[in-house]
């Protein structure tokens, strides 16, 4: 079991490593204990958070409404909690609970 998710009441809680201004969207391995994302959107207003919701509300099957930033809103160190996943992402390597 690797150190950059768990399981909580249902939710998955992810440590993501977040890399913005990337020339494509896609998990990008390990970085450390966290999963390393590599997003398109620019670091500026609140841009890369909005677009990294949404590339996870489309990985994981869920409404935006559905994830959330426990911590790490203004750094690239972020963890974000899933609520009730419909899909685990092949790439993670993530097992139900």
């Amino acid at each position: 079991m690797s150190d950059f998710f768990r399981w909580q009441d249902g939710a998955l809680i992810l440590r993501c490593h977040l890399q913005p201004r990337a020339s494509k969207d896609e998990f990008s391995g390990l970085h450390g204990d966290s999963i390393k994302i590599r997003i398109k959107a620019p670091p500026v207003d609140g841009k890369a958070n909005a677009y990294l919701t949404g590339f996870l509300s489309k990985q994981f099957g869920v409404p935006k409404r559905d994830i959330s930033i426990i911590s790490g809103e203004l750094n690239r160190q972020k963890t974000v909690r899933i609520e009730d996943p419909q899909k685990l992402p092949a790439e993670l390597n993530i097992t139900a609970v």
